[in-house]
């Protein structure tokens, strides 16, 4: 799934001549302690609800105020698994989708990534999870499964996460078996390079260490 499918359009972005108070109006509102900050078109940043808090006066705009914006944001064409990195590697509530010229497009949330991750399903019925990384000219699933099938196991589900920045791909892999030895040793046989694996319970009690902040912001 790409960024732009993710996107929420209903969260606007605050304006340098907007105010403090109406950035923390917002943030209650919208349960976010990010908010992306714009001049015109230009993004220029994250105002986080402690730079608010350390303003002079919240009754003047956050054009007047040295602010410690937070630079992150990400492209619509980029994968989901790569706002979650960024969201779970920067602490953040929310992270802004622009376009080519830099401009606010929306926003994905904390709460956007769980629901989607909750309709999907995508981390339940699994016993184990295994990610591989290899060439995509070597990809190959019927090879994939064979190895995983000769084992005793079955995949139930697998998807594909590039990785622009080494010319690579995940793929990441469910396999219906708690025991991923025989597997992980197969695949290494094989010369796959096996990038992570877990059982079901300790792949959920990662996400869990990964999103234990993101969830506060979330009343479940």
């Amino acid at each position: 799934m790409q960024a732009k499918e993710l996107i929420n359009d209903l969260i606007p972005p605050l304006t340098v001549n907007d105010t403090g108070l109406k950035a923390m109006n917002w943030m209650e509102e919208f349960k976010l302690e990010h908010l992306a900050l714009v001049k015109g078109l230009e993004y220029l940043g994250l105002v986080t609800e402690e730079d608010i808090l350390k303003m002079n006066s919240l009754e003047q705009p956050l054009g007047n105020e040295t602010l410690q914006l937070i630079k992150s944001y990400v492209r619509p064409e980029q994968q989901l698994i790569e706002v979650v990195k960024m969201i779970s590697r920067n602490g953040l509530s929310m992270v802004p989708v622009l376009d080519s010229q830099m401009h606010y497009m929306g926003a994905i949330t904390v709460a956007d990534i769980i629901k989607h991750y909750t309709e999907t399903g995508m981390f339940e019925d699994a016993h184990g999870v295994i990610v591989l990384e290899m060439n995509p000219k070597n990809y190959s699933m019927a090879e994939v499964a064979s190895i995983i099938e000769s084992e005793n196991g079955k995949i139930m589900s697998s998807y594909v996460t590039p990785a622009p920045e080494t010319e690579s791909i995940d793929l990441t892999l469910k396999i219906n078996l708690t025991d991923l030895s025989r597997i992980i040793a197969s695949f290494e046989r094989h010369e796959y390079q096996v990038k992570e694996h877990y059982h079901h319970t300790e792949f959920k009690d990662d996400l869990k260490s990964r999103y234990d902040q993101l969830m506060s912001f979330l009343n479940i």
